[in-house]
């Protein structure tokens, strides 16, 4: 999928994948990521790839949570501090802007070019946007970039199953199926939750939540 898709569906505010009010099943399952303990003692540090502005990473820091992010959109990027109510830094890297502040950290450009050391250590990675953002032909790569650059972080994922035929993604349908493919060379893959996506997807098509957590083998 072309870089220029994304950055028109945000110059022209058309996003309506973008949960203004944040995700009930991050909270849900949050403790596989963050484990139980209060916001002061939190010492988890979370990626969160293709990120957009997603109120879900004002919920991680209010946990105590350091975030790590990448996103293709300054514009999100620069919404989304906004809406935090901070003033970012903003710096540059060998593969782009960096933008920072207060435990969060937003690297905006290409995810492939990021690499370990750009995003230092993480224990956990949060996929709510990124594997059912992208077509086919680039989970395979995507799913072995995130394992090689995170290091085969634990990973809470959020997906949505559906039939592919009555709707065109993004965001795509991405089953168990897909995520065993992906994931079960490197992973234990333990489904948390299948159930329906009140409404539907997008009001369109009937569709189920998924939620997976991976820990590395």
């Amino acid at each position: 999928m072309e870089h220029s898709f994304w950055h028109s569906k945000w110059q022209k505010n058309e996003i309506g994948f973008h949960e203004p009010e944040g995700n009930a099943l991050l909270v849900k399952y949050s403790s596989f990521l963050i484990g139980d303990d209060s916001p002061s003692s939190s010492s988890s540090r979370i990626f969160v790839p293709l990120c957009g502005k997603t109120r879900d990473i004002g919920w991680l820091l209010a946990q105590g949570c350091e975030v790590v992010g990448a996103e293709l959109s300054e514009v999100a990027i620069t919404q989304l501090f906004e809406e935090l109510g901070v003033e970012p830094t903003i710096s540059t890297s060998t593969n782009g802007k960096v933008y920072a502040k207060d435990g969060l950290t937003i690297f905006v450009g290409d995810i492939f070019k990021l690499t370990s050391s750009d995003i230092g250590d993480v224990t956990g990675v949060y996929d709510r946007a990124a594997l059912v953002a992208l077509p086919s032909p680039l989970r395979e790569q995507y799913s072995a970039h995130l394992i090689a650059i995170t290091q085969c972080a634990p990973q809470l994922i959020i997906s949505f199953d559906y039939d592919q035929n009555e709707m065109a993604g993004p965001p795509f349908s991405v089953n168990e199926k897909t995520v065993d493919s992906l994931y079960s060379a490197d992973y234990n893959i333990k489904r948390l939750e299948r159930s329906v996506l009140e409404g539907g997807l997008k009001g369109k098509v009937d569709a189920d939540n998924l939620v997976f957590a991976l820990t590395a083998k």
